[in-house]
């Protein structure tokens, strides 16, 4: 297997889909990221990982409290990421789209002016920008191989 040297990161993950639950496919994409780098022969500690994920699309649903119950899933990961030091922030102006206001969101959920303007400056302070794309699995691995 190959060892690339990779050294600490500085990302930004920016979600804007078209479903609320494809954010549970696009977290994966955040643990492909963060596992990796943590483990062997990497060994990176959260810390050293400085990690942000812009969320402005229909998963914007999934960062308030009051859809715990039907977004549990993703809340929890967000949780966990959250707790290794990746920061969430949500775009204020589809938070007034959706109605939603700071008491609305999760305690690890930030509130940007916007997630463009987010993107583009932390863009600008040398930032890898990971759009995921989120594809509809038709076939199972065994059907296709």
């Amino acid at each position: 297997m190959v060892q690339t040297p990779y050294g600490p990161q500085k990302v930004v993950l920016d979600f804007y889909l078209d479903e609320p639950r494809k954010i549970n496919a696009a977290l994966y994409w955040l643990r492909s990221l963060i596992n990796p780098l943590m483990d062997a022969p990497y060994n990176y500690s959260p810390e050293s990982l400085d990690i942000l994920v812009i969320i402005h699309g229909t998963e914007i649903v999934t960062t308030v409290k009051h859809n715990h119950a039907k977004y549990e899933e993703a809340a929890e990961r967000m949780k966990y990421y959250a707790e290794l030091g990746v920061r969430f922030r949500v775009c204020g102006l589809a938070a007034q789209d959706y109605g939603y206001s700071a008491k609305d969101f999760y305690d690890f959920i930030e509130i940007a002016p916007s997630a463009i303007t987010e993107l583009a400056h932390w863009q600008l302070q040398g930032y890898a920008l990971i759009t995921p794309q989120i594809m509809i699995k038709r076939q199972t691995i065994e059907e296709i191989r």
